[in-house]
């Protein structure tokens, strides 16, 4: 064996030892954390996935082998935290997505909202855009959410992201462009809705089936006579 065979060998002994460390060093966060979102836990999660995924390079490498683990990729993930430690502010974006589901309902939510009202000559009831925006008026976003298909609504996917400021913005700042200065580094935690990730589930049970089918074919055309033999 070469001496370069052997450094080879060393790299990937040495990787495993640190995906070990960092196995160690998540489950200590897991025990000690402080709330749901502690931000040490998000962090030794990141950088176990990171020895995992140099482990799994530098064995495929040197033994052509894989691990059964699945790595997540660098474009699904945050960088680590490294905003403030304890910030003063923050900032919750959020993002909701509708499809426009039963317009009829909606333009009739629309219209009785105007009734209500007592305006005279309105007419924003009767198109889609003008009876959205009397219901955005009327209802918290949060409330419409909850009641989305009462509106005629269908939910879409959906995102909740929380950043951490050193300070509270000046009053009308950031409204013009409120999405534009996001920095992935102050992120504390976000949650994310979405059908894709049913649909991975979905994906994963039909494989399962996929797999027993076969066998339970070959059990149903087996004749008892030579299952005895």
């Amino acid at each position: 064996m070469s001496d370069a065979a052997q450094s080879t060998a060393a790299e990937v002994r040495a990787a495993a030892e640190a995906v070990k460390t960092a196995l160690d060093r998540h489950l200590a966060a897991v025990e000690r954390r402080s709330g749901e979102d502690d931000p040490a836990v998000y962090e030794a999660f990141n950088q176990l996935a990171a020895a995992a995924e140099a482990y799994d390079e530098l064995l495929y490498d040197r033994y052509d082998e894989v691990t059964p683990f699945e790595i997540p990729g660098a474009e699904d993930a945050l960088p680590p935290y490294s905003g403030p430690e304890e910030p003063s502010a923050l900032s919750v974006l959020i993002r909701r997505d509708y499809a426009v589901a039963e317009p009829q309902r909606l333009l009739a939510h629309a219209q009785r909202i105007e009734a209500a009202d007592d305006e005279e000559d309105a007419t924003a009831s009767g198109t889609v855009h003008g009876a959205l925006g009397l219901l955005f008026g009327e209802f918290e976003p949060d409330e419409i959410a909850s009641r989305h298909k009462e509106f005629g609504l269908e939910e879409g996917d959906s995102t909740l992201w929380v950043t951490a400021s050193d300070e509270p913005a000046e009053p009308g700042e950031w409204l013009e462009a409120p999405f534009e200065q996001v920095d992935p580094q102050r992120v504390v935690c976000r949650f994310d809705v979405s059908a894709v990730f049913d649909d991975d589930l979905d994906d994963d049970t039909d494989e399962d089936e996929d797999e027993l089918d076969p066998a339970l074919d070959e059990d149903e055309d087996l004749d008892p006579l030579d299952a005895d033999r």
